[in-house]
């Protein structure tokens, strides 16, 4: 009986002395978590081979810089369509082309750059004015989608520069198999790993790039409505001011 007190008490003072251990290992498992995935890329981006992984990583920066360029052009051409197309409406009902001119002169933007150009021609016509407005809003879409073909460029090459990573790092792969004669997952591993990084990397950059991609697309289809519809109200607003001022 004694002895089996004896065990419990050993037993009892081992438990104890574990826990400072444990609260002491906890602050040390918290600080390898705080940082752990900038730690982690930075540690995938040097096992990929910084010769594999610039490739991509090139593409990432090239494609986000037209981007970030695209989606600020776009954002500066967005404008209240129809307060502009009201404050043109209210000038030309008083009569005041020149004014309505100034509105949409002093106003940035394709919208407003379209009505200019129809105003510009209201003299000459309402057939006039609608082929003007036509032929510059095919300009101002031109202007929208400058670049767009880069970034779709970088898209499909991202993918295609990580394959190349990965039929390298198979070649790696076979070359240590023929090197050690053996076809055992340590001599395999390193070539594979290489094939696998750049791979991932290289469908990563392409997913971010399509992402904004589709943001663009979304802001520059947005802007072409806004351009019609305010061609057709221009040409309504037009023909209401013909009416009135040219009987």
């Amino acid at each position: 009986m004694k002895k089996l007190f004896a065990m419990l008490a050993l037993m009892g003072a081992m438990t104890l002395s574990s826990v400072p251990v444990m609260a002491q290992d906890a602050p040390e498992a918290a600080v390898v978590e705080e940082g752990g995935i900038h730690k982690e890329l930075k540690t995938k981006y040097i096992e990929g081979g910084a010769d594999f992984m610039s490739l991509p990583a090139i593409a990432l920066v090239l494609g986000l810089a037209f981007c970030i360029e695209r989606i600020v052009y776009l954002s500066l051409a967005e404008v209240n369509a129809k307060k502009l197309m009201a404050n043109i409406e209210g000038a030309l009902e008083k009569g005041d082309v020149e004014g309505a001119k100034n509105i949409a002169r002093n106003t940035r933007g394709p919208v407003a750059s379209i009505c200019y150009q129809g105003l510009m021609r209201i003299d000459e016509g309402l057939d006039v004015v609608e082929r003007s407005v036509v032929s510059y809003g095919g300009v101002q879409a031109g202007y929208l989608e400058k670049g767009c073909s880069w970034i779709t460029l970088f898209i499909a090459m991202a993918p295609s520069l990580g394959f190349i990573g990965t039929v390298v790092g198979m070649v790696m792969a076979f070359d240590d198999i023929q090197q050690a004669g053996d076809i055992s997952p340590t001599v395999v591993a390193g070539g594979m790993k290489v094939a696998l990084i750049t791979t991932i990397f290289g469908l990563i950059v392409a997913l971010v790039l399509q992402v904004f991609y589709n943001y663009i697309l979304a802001k520059i289809e947005e802007i072409t409505s806004q351009m019609e519809d305010s061609s057709i109200t221009l040409l309504d607003i037009i023909m209401k001011y013909n009416l009135k001022y040219k009987k």
